[in-house]
């Protein structure tokens, strides 16, 4: 009869749940997996901060502001968002020129806009005002896409992720560029724009290679062989590979890495935050943290699978691809297998306008998912 009671007390609560998460437009599944990476992310960030809690304080201010983003958007219907789709890629544009002439300096890039009370970094908005326009360039036009409108969308894509990679950063760069190439991947291409498209992206990498700082070519020089300047350029890549090969299966334990508590590794609360990972919890701790961005990424991907415009299912793949790109080159960066190009891991390294910009585009997915049956015009 407890049992009995109990089980029905259980249902009763777990019903009452999905019904508030219907309600607010919530996915339950992908809600538990962001709010699980977070907890994950500050346990690590603790350690990797050198136990300031003034750090964990700030993170979850901006987790809480980043929270608040993605419940309001889950709310807006996509005949609103594709509406605001050029304002909110010119507003983006218009604040690029902004940072370029008067924008913070900090460590030898200008890419911040001071606010006050908090910095901001206007080039976050492009990671979901490219996607944004972009779907809303392609929701009424025939797909594939042809070529007037390939070059149309290239000029869309690379516009914001030039004027980002001159402040420099070519790490956001990067992540603009991609959610913009991934959703016009999305939208279907032939294999011969694909194949003239790879031989374009290859020319302009190589002309691309001489407008570099002397840094980033050195970045990537030492990419093939971090050895040839161990002190220098490589120093990054050699502390990162050593603090993950030491942690072993099992890990040194929390707080216990030697790489990180003793100042080897460098900007490990951010951008190596992966490598403290790997010391401190091991190989289980690494595995653990990539199943749950897994399992995110595929989440994402299904309930953008579910959608039924094509503004929305573009858009949808789109942000939901790039976060797979976020881990993919943070990753693959941190372990030598990429240049080091400054890209944070998401929901885990300490950072700012990048967490409120990424639970914003969850949000916005999420919202697509819900708002599905509505056919719009």
């Amino acid at each position: 009869m407890i049992e009995t009671s109990s089980y029905a007390r259980t249902r009763r609560t777990l019903s009452s749940t999905a019904q508030l998460l219907s309600a607010l437009n919530l996915d339950g599944p992908l809600l538990v997996a962001l709010g699980l990476l977070a907890v994950y992310g500050l346990v690590i960030l603790y350690s990797a901060s050198g136990q300031s809690v003034d750090t964990i304080v700030r993170t979850v201010m901006r987790m809480a502001l980043g929270a608040a983003a993605m419940l309001a958007l889950t709310h807006a219907k996509p005949h609103v968002l594709r509406r605001l789709s050029p304002w909110l890629y010119t507003l983006g544009i218009v604040l690029l020129f902004v940072v370029a002439a008067a924008g913070r300096i900090d460590k030898g890039a200008q890419r911040w806009l001071n606010l006050g009370l908090f910095r901001f970094q206007p080039s976050e908005i492009m990671k979901i005002a490219v996607p944004m326009l972009g779907a809303w360039f392609l929701h009424e036009r025939p797909l594939p896409p042809d070529w007037k409108s390939v070059l149309a969308l290239a000029l869309i894509i690379f516009v914001p992720a030039g004027l980002v990679a001159i402040e420099p950063d070519l790490g956001t760069a990067a992540l603009i560029a991609a959610s913009g190439i991934l959703l016009v991947f999305m939208a279907g291409l032939s294999m011969r724009v694909v194949l003239v498209a790879l031989l374009a992206a290859a020319g302009c990498a190589v002309l691309g290679f001489k407008f570099l700082h002397g840094y980033q070519r050195e970045r990537v020089l030492t990419f093939l062989n971090p050895q040839t300047d161990p002190l220098g350029a490589g120093y990054h890549i050699i502390q990162s590979q050593i603090a993950i090969g030491s942690g072993g299966v099992f890990g040194k334990g929390w707080m216990n890495g030697s790489q990180a508590q003793l100042d080897f590794l460098p900007e490990r609360s951010t951008d190596f935050i992966f490598s403290v990972v790997g010391e401190e919890f091991g190989l289980i701790g690494l595995l653990a943290l990539l199943a749950l961005y897994l399992f995110i990424v595929s989440r994402a991907l299904w309930l953008a699978m579910q959608t039924n415009d094509t503004f929305s299912r573009l858009l949808a793949l789109s942000l939901a691809l790039t976060f797979f790109v976020y881990v993919f080159i943070n990753a693959g960066m941190v372990s030598g297998l990429l240049p080091v190009v400054g890209v944070p891991l998401p929901l885990v390294s300490y950072g700012g306008t990048s967490v409120v910009t990424l639970l914003a585009g969850f949000g916005i997915l999420m919202g697509l998912y819900s708002h599905r049956k509505l056919v719009d015009s």
